[in-house]
């Protein structure tokens, strides 16, 4: 590995210390810019094709017609690993607008800036280790999740204030000391949406539960797998809306993002839940994926 991280910036790899944008970048005025965080495992970006998909719709949503192939943005990964002779890494791609005249209403015209962030993490699969220390302890803050109505759900730009406020407000309970790993988030109705940054699952009576996407839940890739993984078990499954005390009330519950991939769940709001046989199953079988489609290829 380089002693100093290079990263992607249109085209071309730059050390971090000198990668930068333009001030009049729209992703830098506005967040009008979409991003997808991925993992790679030895020298594989897990559930690219998955990833690919919702980078499109995120830009479809935002109107953001940027021109580039999957090929494309794929070789600007893979060139960033390889530049930083990194096999195993946290991977960022973000796509934003471009520098475009200072108002509001975007040009059809779309000359976009692309960056790949890259950070070492280490190997995961069967062998890896978790980059989290523990069970995550969670809090619920006041902050609501946006209806889809205002900013939908599903569309992972730049503009990421609500999470930003959600975070913000764990830090101000504790004077940032000791504050919590999580924010879980209430919609308009109370009912329990997701993390600042992570999808909830719990398990009640041997059934695992997750908020559903009807609601205003990013359609995490990680949540989607550990839907399909539970669904070839036969674990009952059930998607709904649930009210806080469902989660307090739960035998186990975890949290799932590309980074934590499933992370249990210590508290929530002080009271003592943790992981428990469902996510030690869930998290083998997860792990089994990675080792499958990412070392033994």
């Amino acid at each position: 590995m380089t002693d100093e991280l290079r990263y992607h910036v249109d085209g071309e790899l730059v050390p971090a210390s000198e990668a930068a944008v333009s001030v009049d970048d729209r992703g830098f005025r506005y967040g009008d810019a979409a991003f997808e965080t991925l993992r790679a495992y030895g020298d594989t970006v897990f559930a690219w094709d998955a990833h690919v998909e919702r980078l499109e719709e995120t830009c479809a949503a935002l109107s953001l017609d940027h021109g580039l192939s999957s090929a494309d943005l794929r070789g600007r990964i893979d060139e960033t690993l390889s530049g930083n002779g990194l096999s195993d890494a946290y991977v960022r791609l973000s796509i934003t607008r471009g520098v475009q005249p200072g108002k509001l209403t975007p040009h059809p015209d779309v000359g976009p800036t692309v960056v790949v962030y890259i950070k070492a993490l280490p190997r995961g699969g069967l062998e890896g280790d978790p980059v989290w220390d523990g069970p995550a302890a969670v809090r619920t803050v006041e902050t609501r999740r946006l209806p889809d109505e205002a900013i939908p759900a599903s569309a992972k730009t730049h503009n990421y204030l609500n999470g930003i406020l959600a975070r913000a407000e764990l830090a101000g309970s504790t004077g940032s000391v000791d504050a919590p790993d999580e924010a879980l988030m209430l919609d308009l109705d109370d009912s329990v949406a997701e993390g600042a940054t992570s999808n909830l699952f719990f398990v009640r009576d041997g059934t695992l539960h997750t908020p559903s996407t009807d609601g205003p839940v990013l359609p995490g890739i990680t949540r989607d797998i550990v839907l399909e993984l539970a669904r070839e078990c036969d674990l009952p499954l059930e998607e709904g809306r649930y009210g806080i005390d469902d989660v307090r009330e739960a035998d186990e519950a975890f949290l799932t993002n590309r980074t934590w991939e499933l992370r249990p769940v210590g508290t929530v709001d002080g009271v003592e839940i943790g992981g428990g046989p469902v996510t030690a199953r869930l998290s083998r079988l997860y792990d089994e994926r990675v080792e499958s489609a990412c070392y033994r290829t």
